[in-house]
């Protein structure tokens, strides 16, 4: 394995590329007791359509999502028990474009990465057992839609993008997953559940060498096609500026969205990443200008929060909590945005902000499940993610009032509001 050392934060990765096309990459921690392992394909919410064998496949919303509670069944029986009984800590997660599986333990480490690996790779489901997963995960999303947060969200971003997949929850819908079969699920794992979409991280007191040697063992020889996928093609105005509605909620909540530019893989996607969280942290952070302003008013609490977030051809920022007038608030935040643009910031304000943004990401390298996740989401979109010292040296107070100035818009405005039930 080739062996990289990063200076500047003290960390040293070990990368290599399988001859199945999977990336390895192990982060040696010497005298920790726990170990951590991450397995996880690129293939999340956004990918319903694609093109396999020569074919373009639409798969229902949510089909990642089901894929990945299914792929616990073995022929044996549960790999998530045969894990606890090794006493690991297994667990799994979809995002929009990702899959995760992963454990940490004190011991027996390799036999439990061994049934990762052999779980994550073979797929094994029935008409039957598929047929009782829909009842199960209709019963989440039911829950999931009662809940204000997750509707303010998805109405959200439904309002900023018409076409791009992005505007489709990870889980998908009651009636979407109604329609997926035993096949279907095979067919997703054919096309994405391959080496070569892969990549396996490993954090802790480990032999990298001793880790390759187990995924060449385990893991299919062949490496698999590449897959060209479908998100649509997202114009750059959003599809509809507002949306509201009446729920069963105590306070009206408010969240505004941006409909940014999205950056192309590469550094310049690690660069915007950094570029968009420090504008968020210096335009709506709770020690900002305009955060002390608007609470001052009482037009926020201490609900108000904001994020930049960016997935495959996307990125948004947005922000938003309890308000009497979430309107005012939105407007608020273009107006100040206008100001920084045009005025610039505080020279120390600045500086403290940079400094707490690049304390956040060296504090991250102490959670072995943020280590493997960033080098997992740096694989995927070609940066990597342990060069961001470098990157925050190039971001200069400039580059984030272009930000502002390009992003921060009415045209890029959505604003999504709940609305209490009137008794």
């Amino acid at each position: 394995m080739k062996p990289t050392f990063y200076e500047r934060i003290g960390e040293s990765v070990h990368r290599e590329v399988l001859p199945n096309g999977l990336q390895v990459c192990v982060v040696p921690k010497p005298g920790y007791a726990k170990q951590y392992a991450f397995f996880a394909t690129r293939y999340g919410g956004m990918d319903t359509r694609f093109c396999l064998d020569g074919r373009w496949l639409d798969t229902p919303a949510g089909i990642a999502h089901y894929l990945e509670h299914k792929m616990f069944d073995t022929k044996e029986g549960n790999a998530l028990q045969e894990l606890a009984k090794n006493g690991a800590e297994p667990n799994a997660f979809t995002s929009n474009a990702m899959t995760g599986y992963y454990f940490d333990s004190t011991a027996h480490f390799a036999e439990n990465l061994e049934i990762l690996l052999s779980f994550v790779s073979i797929p094994y489901f029935t008409e039957e057992s598929v047929a009782k997963e829909q009842g199960i995960i209709g019963q989440e999303i039911r829950m999931i839609e009662d809940n204000p947060d997750w509707q303010i969200y998805t109405r959200m971003m439904q309002s900023l993008y018409g076409v791009s997949t992005a505007r489709t929850p990870i889980a998908g819908t009651v009636e979407s997953i109604s329609h997926i079969t035993a096949q279907t699920l095979y067919d997703c794992h054919k096309a994405f559940y391959t080496p070569s979409n892969m990549i396996l991280t490993v954090v802790g007191d480990v032999e990298p060498e001793r880790i390759v040697e187990l995924a060449r063992r385990v893991l299919p020889r062949e490496a698999g096609p590449v897959i060209p996928r479908d998100y649509g093609t997202e114009p750059e105005a959003v599809a509809q500026q507002e949306s509201c509605l009446t729920m069963e909620v105590s306070t009206p909540q408010f969240l505004t969205g941006f409909k940014c530019r999205p950056a192309a893989d590469g550094e310049d996607y690690l660069r915007m990443a950094v570029l968009g969280d420090m504008a968020c942290d210096l335009l709506l952070g709770d020690s900002s200008p305009l955060y002390l302003r608007l609470y001052d008013q009482g037009l926020i609490n201490t609900s108000f929060g904001g994020a930049f977030e960016m997935m495959p051809g996307v990125a948004y920022l947005y922000a938003g909590g309890d308000s009497r007038d979430g309107r005012a608030v939105a407007e608020e935040i273009q107006k100040e945005a206008r100001r920084l643009a045009d005025e610039g910031f505080d020279e120390d304000f600045y500086q403290q902000v940079r400094r707490a943004a690049f304390g956040s990401n060296l504090r991250g390298l102490n959670s072995f499940e943020n280590i493997a996740v960033s080098l997992t989401e740096g694989y995927f979109h070609g940066y990597d993610p342990f060069r961001f010292p470098q990157v925050f040296d190039s971001i200069t107070q400039e580059d984030v009032r272009a930000f502002l100035r390009e992003n921060i818009t009415p045209e890029r405005a959505v604003l999504s509001r709940i609305e209490p039930k009137e008794a």
